[in-house]
């Protein structure tokens, strides 16, 4: 443990929400991991694959973000995505939180 630089180690009681949904074309299966750390940005898991990312409502804008974090072939899939994320996620982003 010597060659280690611990950055931080932190305990948080935190929110969590497991949701699963269906369109027309896929189920989806995820946890939303809701922290004040990452700059209050919520920890999203895929409960398939595994694959998770943090998200704000900026990084919603983004299709092409969402599709290469959750690695879906197509870009519809990721719109659907986004559009239920808008709901999940909290409004308030990094910029607003400091000022």
């Amino acid at each position: 443990m010597e060659f280690f630089e611990k950055l931080y180690d932190e305990h948080e009681n935190v929110n969590v929400r497991f949701v699963g949904f269906t369109t027309e074309s896929t189920r989806y299966d995820f946890g939303i991991v809701y922290t004040n750390l990452f700059f209050s940005k919520p920890l999203v898991i895929c409960m398939q694959t595994g694959r998770s990312t943090l998200l704000d409502p900026k990084d919603l804008e983004d299709i092409e973000y969402l599709q290469k974090a959750f690695k879906l072939d197509l870009y519809e899939q990721a719109a659907d995505l986004s559009e239920f994320f808008r709901e999940a996620i909290p409004g308030a982003r990094f910029e607003e939180q400091y000022d």
